[in-house]
């Protein structure tokens, strides 16, 4: 540190030795020595105070004189004849230790002229320094006063010539005796310009130009080339007014030949230019690096900061804005009458294909919470759906389903049997209704090989088309994403889709990014006779897999033939429409990349606004995606029942022969029956409020104060979250003797609140309207760890003599040594099951569903229901809401009535079974 300190105003290059000079010398020698002794005090004194810093102590003490020209210090010349050339200043001195910087410009003035000697010596040239490279320290407001002093005709040998630069850096000029116009040097060779800043990026090599991908500053971008509006035009096709063809017709449209891995000439459903001008600009990236690209393509897309709002991924994004540019016509079905296509107690049947991780779905469970009902299709593996992440939608009624061997299998749509054996699954589950609507998101990674992206997902087009005509209901809608339509193979897919739908568009949302061949085709309303075209395309897919070997040169290269194309023009018009305005618009934002990429300081400055405007359009709340909180049972339970604790520990009453014959009208009452109470023997009893707060956690509680809620006991549940109900515990039997399983369910007998439904203010006909709605969302009969869940069938008093005891009681043969014969209840048979099932009953719970004084009544001339008040003797055909018993109100009145396996046995006067039946019938007048 000390041999490289050199004032520059005791250069050693002097070649001035002339005696003339030799005071000068001697006075330069004392001056100097006693400037170092007063600077090797000063040093002293600073190691003794410990409590400041050295350069802060240093400036705080009284500063001491150096020499300078006030002091009538001359410079001198030239050094003094002791000191030997190249010789430090500190060598010839006692103290080898340099002057701190800062003392330095304290005591120290620099002289204004620089000696003749030096610029004769080294090369430098007289004159002020100018600005080096504008990589230097940015300057002060001084320095910006001096470069106006200059320019405003201030001294010429300081002169600076404007820029921002730091002080320090002009000094560091100055002592190279830098001249504007000149190069630094002896000859003043050294460059004259500045020196520009980097443009290399990345990795990339220092040597490596990448022609129209050139860094500039210069590039800028015409934002009035692009056509943005947050409403989106829809374009639809002209309505098919053929029939459907039959399956003889369309066996005779295939076509293969030779498997072809080229799109430059597929010039027939597009303008040769468009198609060129699209391949072009895609190929002008083939050069940038992938996070360039993306970080171009982040800032110059006007949607891209939407991304995936409040849901899992950008994906359901799309469908939000795809479902509010058509109407809502997914989540909000009609038919061209405006008559809604989910009926009043159905539920919404949708499926998912090649979906995941589930954007798509999760959006629609949002929308429509549990009352959407979701049928999952998609591979196995890291890109299945992820139902643990849906944080916006509650997936407790999405049901994945995989193939052949169920939730075992691999997923694969290009397998023509999993599609089959996931047709039947969601035919079982919808009873047989098939869904309202079908979404198909399907694509793969083509890097390297993105200009025939299209002639690689062929096989996926044909495979997601059939899937959704295996599922998909008369009068259903249908989105799927495609790429590229250019080749005949993928306009006669669309062509298909035309002849089974009412009304078929090609659509790009405006969350698709604008520079990717992404397009959506959208149909509406499934025709009537469209098996065929299902059937045709089951049997291509088959074909497919016959020739889909790395070795085979075949391929399907036609499903329709182009005459047929051809000859229908307002179809084949269309198409080419769309794809020569789908491509231009491509190809002006493939520019518009480009120029971001070449020009880092262009930005688009819309993606705030457009964000707000679409998120209030497609009505979608502005927040930031985050896990839901999940509160504590008793929390949540002291929520949903608004603080009304008193009555949940209330037990039903003994119905006996007495309280049988003070029923005034059976109409008045609704009966359930109950399972035997212990089916598993760690239970005390087997009825419980069970409370959900998402997925499996749930809970049970015996209504009892001094409990707690607790996890069912050896099962497993799953509930969507806000959701209480009272039900039993049953186990129930499928077959008999010794080919009879057993396992435990749960039976809904009411309910408060059903997924942030409200039901309890309902007559209890609607609330179990409401649950059995609510059960066959839920249910997952593909999950053999979930515990299935049962709305207890409810029978009016009325019908207890014909159709509980002559078709629901019966006897069956139980397992066992015994091998006896027990009273049984049957249930319900569904779709899905091979066997009735059964269960031990334990009695009948009767509820009182018409609150008193009012009675639900029989016109004997209209044969009308009607509602009396006997204290008002006011009667109406229509239920007033004071004559509806509510959930509490049931659940107090209750009365149970103990079933008996011996016909006429009646202990300490329970009613017999047959006098219940009497009694109904005298009611009744039978």
């Amino acid at each position: 540190m000390a041999a490289s300190f050199k004032p520059a105003s005791l250069s050693d290059s002097s070649d001035e030795t002339d005696g003339d000079h030799e005071p000068a010398r001697k006075g330069q020698a004392q001056t100097a020595k006693k400037w170092n002794n007063e600077f090797n005090r000063k040093k002293r004194q600073l190691s003794q105070n410990e409590s400041s810093d050295t350069d802060t102590e240093l400036h705080s003490q009284k500063r001491v004189k150096g020499p300078s020209q006030s002091d009538g210090y001359k410079r001198p010349n030239a050094l003094p004849k002791s000191r030997k050339e190249g010789d430090s200043f500190e060598s010839s001195h006692t103290n080898t230790e340099p002057p701190p910087k800062r003392y330095l410009e304290d005591v120290y003035k620099e002289p204004n002229a620089v000696p003749k000697s030096r610029s004769e010596s080294d090369g430098s040239s007289k004159g002020s320094p100018t600005k080096f490279s504008h990589f230097m320290p940015n300057s002060s407001e001084d320095d910006d006063e001096d470069a106006r002093n200059s320019e405003d005709g201030g001294d010429a040998s300081n002169q600076i010539a404007p820029g921002n630069y730091s002080i320090a850096s002009k000094k560091m000029m100055q002592r190279m005796g830098y001249t504007k116009g000149k190069g630094l040097g002896k000859h003043n060779q050294g460059m004259k310009d500045i020196i520009h800043t980097s443009k290399q990026r990345g990795r990339r090599g220092l040597g490596l130009s990448m022609d129209g991908l050139e860094p500039s500053t210069d590039v800028t971008w015409d934002f009035e080339k692009e056509e943005i509006d947050v409403r989106e035009y829809l374009d639809w096709m002209p309505q098919c007014t053929e029939e459907p063809p039959d399956i003889k017709e369309l066996r005779s449209w295939v076509q293969e030949g030779k498997k072809k891995l080229s799109i430059d000439d597929e010039t027939l459903f597009c303008d040769p230019e468009v198609l060129k001008n699209v391949l072009d600009s895609k190929n002008i990236f083939d050069k940038l690096e992938p996070e360039e690209m993306r970080r171009a393509r982040t800032r110059s897309n006007p949607f891209e900061t939407i991304r995936g709002g409040i849901f899992l991924n950008r994906a359901a994004m799309k469908m939000a804005n795809i479902d509010c540019a058509f109407d809502f016509m997914f989540t909000n079905p009609v038919d061209s009458e405006g008559k809604s296509l989910v009926g009043p107690d159905e539920l919404l049947y949708f499926a998912d294909v090649c979906a995941g991780p589930g954007g798509f779905s999760e959006y629609v469970l949002w929308r429509k919470g549990w009352q959407a009902k979701g049928f999952g299709f998609t591979l196995r593996g890291p890109n299945d759906f992820k139902l643990e992440e849906f944080f916006a939608g509650p997936p407790d009624t999405f049901e994945p389903h995989y193939g052949l061997k169920d939730i075992d299998g691999d997923g694969d749509i290009y397998v023509p049997e999993n599609v089959r054996a996931f047709s039947k699954f969601v035919k079982n589950s919808t009873d047989n209704k098939l869904c309202h609507f079908v979404m198909a998101d399907g694509g793969f990674s083509v890097e390297g090989q993105e200009n025939i992206q299209e002639i690689l997902s062929k096989r996926l087009y044909l495979c997601q088309f059939y899937t959704a005509l295996s599922v998909l209901r008369e009068g259903g809608h249908f989105v799927c994403k495609l790429f590229d339509i250019f080749t005949q193979f993928s306009v006669g897919l669309v062509y298909l889709m035309y002849r089974a739908f009412e009304q078929v568009s090609i659509f790009k949302p405006n969350t698709s990014r604008p520079a990717n061949s992404e397009r959506y085709i959208v149909c509406k309303w499934r025709r009537k006779n469209t098996k065929d075209i299902e059937d045709y395309m089951y049997e291509q897919c088959c074909r497919f897999e016959q020739i889909s070997s790395p070795t085979s040169d075949t391929d399907i290269i036609e499903v329709v033939p182009l005459e047929i194309l051809n000859d229908d023009d307002r179809f084949f018009n269309y198409i080419l429409n769309s794809n020569n305005r789908l491509g231009r618009q491509q190809v002006v934002h493939l520019s518009k990349i480009k120029a971001f990429a070449q020009n880092s300081d262009l930005y688009e400055d819309r993606q705030s606004n457009l964000r707000k405007e679409s998120l209030q359009l497609w009505k979608i709340p502005d927040q930031v995606r985050s896990e839901p909180k999940r509160s504590s049972p008793a929390a949540k339970f002291k929520e949903l029942i608004k603080n009304e604790t008193s009555y949940f520990d209330t037990k039903p009453d003994e119905l006996t022969d007495v309280a049988l014959r003070r029923m005034k009208s059976a109409y008045d009452y609704r009966c359930v029956v109950c399972g035997e109470s212990k089916p598993n023997p760690l239970m005390s009893d087997n009825k419980f409020f069970f409370l959900g707060l998402g997925r499996k956690h749930v809970y049970q509680w015996t209504g009892d104060a001094k409990e707690q809620w607790k996890k069912p006991v050896q099962e497993t549940l799953e509930l969507p979250a806000d959701t209480l109900f009272y039900g039993e515990v049953v186990q129930e039997f499928e077959g008999e003797g010794r080919h009879q399983k057993r396992f435990n369910t749960v039976h809904i007998i009411d309910a408060l609140v059903l997924g942030k439904v409200d039901v309890r203010d309902m007559h209890y006909d609607e609330r179990m309207k409401w649950v059995r709605k609510f059960v066959k969302a839920v249910s997952k009969p593909s999950r053999n760890d979930l515990m299935p869940l049962r709305a207890k069938e409810v029978f009016k008093l009325e019908d207890v003599g014909t159709k509980l005891f002559k078709e629901r009681i019966c006897a069956k043969l139980e397992k066992g040594a015994a091998r006896a014969m027990r009273l049984s209840c049957l249930m319900p048979q569904e779709s899905r099951d091979r066997d009735v099932k059964h269960f031990y009953p334990a009695g009948l719970l009767f509820f009182r569903t018409t609150k008193r004084p009012w009675h639900e009544e029989v016109s004997q001339s209209t044969k009308r229901t009607y509602y009396f008040n006997p204290e008002s003797n006011h009667s109406l055909y229509e239920r007033p809401k004071e004559a509806v018993a509510n959930f509490r109100t049931c659940f107090t009145t209750a009365t149970l009535w103990t079933l008996r396996d011996a016909p006429e046995s009646s202990d300490n006067g329970k009613a017999r079974r047959q006098m219940l039946v009497d009694l109904v019938n005298s009611k009744l007048g039978r």
